[in-house]
């Protein structure tokens, strides 16, 4: 089975939340390539006939069983993979959401190994995808967070 997502045609465009709770980000470690073993957002690819916040809602709660609330854009970041030949191997344009966490627990499952609720500084202190801290930031500052 080919994986329509490995040298793309055309980029995807995704979602990720950085979702606040009493003053602290939710991050996970994701568990399979490409992000394998780096701390990010919760999110994933947008299906055709979504809205946005739909997506975001329905990636984070297949991802995590949470139910959040999408509150505002705060960024977007582009990832993009090119293989030893120089090919674009990967091509993500990832919408980023500031959102508040409304319920539910963290459920781990195949995609994500560890989750937890910190700080800013305690986030930037791990193996992170890139820019991660800045769209955190962002984040919390639409919201009217200190994190």
């Amino acid at each position: 089975m080919t994986d329509a997502r490995t040298y793309p045609q055309r980029p995807f465009l995704a979602v990720s939340a950085a979702i606040m709770r009493d003053g602290k980000v939710l991050a996970v470690r994701r568990a399979r390539k490409p992000a394998l073993n780096l701390y990010t957002m919760p999110g994933g690819v947008v299906e055709a006939g979504e809205t946005l916040f739909e997506a975001v809602k329905r990636e984070v709660r297949e991802e995590t069983a949470l139910e959040i609330e999408p509150v505002a854009l705060a960024g977007h970041r582009e990832a993009i993979q090119r293989d030893g030949l120089g090919k674009v191997e990967r091509h993500f344009i990832i919408m980023c959401f500031a959102a508040r966490w409304l319920s539910g627990d963290v459920v781990l499952n195949e995609e994500l190994d560890d989750a937890r609720w910190l700080t800013l500084p305690e986030l930037t202190a791990l193996r992170t995808t890139e820019g991660l801290g800045e769209i955190v930031a962002d984040a919390a500052t639409l919201l009217g967070v200190k994190v």
